[in-house]
C-alpha cells in the first residue's frame, strides 16, 4: 500500500536535524529528529482520542482497536472534539468475525473498511454477548459510514513506529500478553510473572522517551489500568506477527465518508450491563459465573429504565423487540414491566430527520 505524508509529517521535516546518515552512494544526507514525546492525546493542547470502551465479554478487540484509531483520525480531520462513536460490532461481524472462533482478521477488517466502511454505533449497538447471534445493522446504515482509502504495515522498530504515529495517526498493534497484564494498575508495563495468557489487539496513540514507553489505548473499560489506558515499555517484547509476512503493526489512511452523521445518540444509564439492581439501586455484579448470561443486568424488584439522548425528539422503549412506551420529553424513562427470565431491552431514538439510533442490552429479571 502506498504511504502518504500528513501535515504533521511535513512539519516534522522542519524540525532541527538530529543526525547525518550515509546513503548508498556514500553521500551524507540529513535525517530529521523525532520529538522526545508525542501523543494524539495532546496535539497542541487538544486530545483527539475518544472515550475508553469495554469490549467484554466478547473477544472483539480487533474491531475496538481499529475503531479507536478511526475515531481519533475523524476528530483530527474535522479539527473538532465531538466524540464520534463507531459500531465495533458492525465491523467485527460484517468483516467475518466470530465470537465462537474468537477473532476477526484485522486484514479482513481493513479491507472491509476500504470497500464498505463502518457506521456509527446507533446502527448496531453492542449487546455485550459472549456468543454468536443473528445480526443486522439498522436499515440505511450504508449512508452513515466512514471508510479508508488504504492501509499498510509498519516496520517493527521504534523509530519507524514513532514516525508512522506522526505521519499516519494512531497505530493498530497485535500483542502477546501474560497473566500479570490482567492485574496492571499503572506505570510502564513489562512482563514480570505469570504464564502467557493470549493475544490481544490495541491502539498505540503516542510515545514518551523519558519513560521509554508507548502510550496505548485498551478496550477493557475504565476500571482497568490507568483509567483504561496503559504504558508499554519499548522493550516489552509484546508485539506479535499473526498474519503471515507482516510486522504486527498496522496503519490506516485516507479517512472519508459521513464523519458526522445527523443521527441521534442514545445510551442506557440504567440498567447497565454487569450490574445487579435491588429495587432500583444498582451495584456491580459480584457473582458473574452463575448460570445467568454473563453480562446481563440482573433485576430484583421494580426498576425505572433511564436513557440519555442527544439530537433526539422521541425515545421508544422495546422489550424483546415489542414496543412498550414512547417518551417525547427528557428525561427519557420507562417503568420496566417484565416477567421473570431473560429479556432483551432496547431503545430507539428518532430526530426530526427520521434517523433512528438503537441501544440494546440483555437483562435478567429475577422478580
Amino acid at each position: 500500500m502506498k504511504k502518504t505524508i500528513s501535515i504533521l509529517g511535513v512539519v516534522l521535516l522542519l524540525l532541527p536535524i538530529a543526525s547525518m546518515t550515509t546513503g548508498i552512494s556514500g553521500t551524507a544526507y540529513e535525517t530529521p529528529a523525532l520529538p522526545a514525546a508525542f501523543s494524539w492525546r495532546n496535539i497542541n493542547g487538544t486530545d483527539y482520542t475518544t472515550s475508553i470502551k469495554d469490549q467484554s465479554p466478547a473477544p472483539t478487540c480487533e474491531a475496538f482497536a481499529i475503531c479507536a484509531v478511526l475515531e481519533t483520525k475523524m476528530q483530527y480531520q474535522l479539527k473538532e472534539r465531538y466524540n464520534p462513536d463507531l459500531s465495533e460490532n458492525h465491523l467485527y461481524f460484517y468483516a467475518g468475525g466470530s465470537i465462537q472462533e474468537g477473532y476477526v482478521s484485522i486484514v479482513d477488517a481493513a479491507n472491509y473498511l476500504m470497500e464498505y466502511g463502518v457506521p456509527d454505533e446507533g446502527c448496531f449497538p453492542d449487546p455485550h454477548r459472549a456468543f454468536d447471534y443473528p445480526f443486522e445493522s439498522l436499515p440505511g446504515w450504508e449512508n452513515r459510514t466512514v471508510k479508508i482509502t488504504g492501509w499498510g504495515w509498519v516496520d517493527h522498530n521504534i523509530s519507524a513506529m514513532k514516525q508512522a504515529l506522526i505521519d499516519h495517526g494512531p497505530l493498530i498493534i497485535c500483542i502477546h500478553f501474560w497473566k500479570d497484564f490482567f492485574h496492571y494498575f499503572g506505570g510502564v508495563y513489562k512482563h514480570h510473572e505469570g504464564n502467557h495468557a493470549g493475544g490481544h489487539v490495541v491502539a498505540i496513540v503516542g510515545y514518551d522517551d523519558s519513560k521509554n514507553c508507548w502510550i496505548v489505548k485498551n478496550s477493557w473499560g475504565v476500571k482497568w489500568g490507568e483509567d483504561g489506558w496503559f504504558r508499554m515499555s519499548y522493550d516489552a517484547d509484546m508485539i506479535a506477527d499473526w498474519y503471515g509476512n507482516n510486522t504486527g503493526v498496522m496503519y490506516i489512511d485516507g479517512v472519508h465518508g459521513n464523519l458526522k452523521p445527523d443521527a441521534p445518540k442514545v445510551h442506557l444509564e440504567a440498567p447497565l450491563y454487569y450490574h445487579t439492581y435491588f429495587f432500583g439501586r444498582g451495584i456491580p455484579t459480584l457473582l458473574k459465573k452463575l448460570s445467568i448470561q454473563t453480562a446481563a443486568a440482573r433485576i430484583l424488584g421494580p426498576l425505572t429504565v433511564q436513557v440519555t439522548a442527544e439530537n433526539t425528539t422521541t425515545v421508544e422503549f422495546l422489550l424483546d423487540d415489542v414496543s412498550q412506551s414512547i417518551d417525547s420529553e427528557a428525561p427519557f424513562t420507562w417503568a420496566l414491566r417484565a416477567s421473570p427470565g431473560l429479556h432483551t431491552l432496547s431503545v430507539k431514538a428518532t430526530n426530526a430527520h427520521n434517523i433512528s439510533s438503537l441501544d440494546m442490552e440483555d437483562i435478567y429479571v429475577v422478580f
